[in-house]
C-alpha cells in the first residue's frame, strides 16, 4: 500500500502475528506434547497407572481446548454446544 505525500511514496508494511503463531505452533506446541508424553511414561513407570489416567483426562480436555484455540473455530464449537442445551 503506498500514499503520495509531496511527491514522495510512503510503503506501509502490513503488521501481522502470522509468523509468530505459524511459529509457536510448529515449534513450542510439540515440545509441550513431547513433555507432556515424557511426564506421563515417568509416571507409569513408576506404576501409579491410576496416576497417570487421572492426569491423561485432564490433558485430554486441555488438547481439545489446544485445538480449538489453534484451528481458529472456536465460534462454531461454541455454537454447537449453546445449540445443544438450546435445541
Amino acid at each position: 500500500m503506498s500514499a503520495a505525500a509531496g511527491g514522495v511514496t510512503l510503503w506501509v508494511a502490513q503488521v501481522t502475528t502470522n509468523g509468530l503463531q505459524g511459529w509457536i505452533q510448529n515449534n513450542i506446541v510439540p515440545l509441550i506434547l513431547l513433555g507432556i508424553a515424557i511426564i506421563l511414561l515417568w509416571i507409569g513407570g513408576r506404576g501409579d497407572n491410576a496416576g497417570v489416567a487421572r492426569r491423561s483426562v485432564g490433558l485430554i480436555i486441555g488438547l481439545v481446548a489446544l485445538g480449538i484455540a489453534v484451528s481458529g473455530t472456536g465460534p462454531q464449537v461454541g455454537s454447537f454446544l449453546a445449540s445443544l442445551i438450546t435445541g
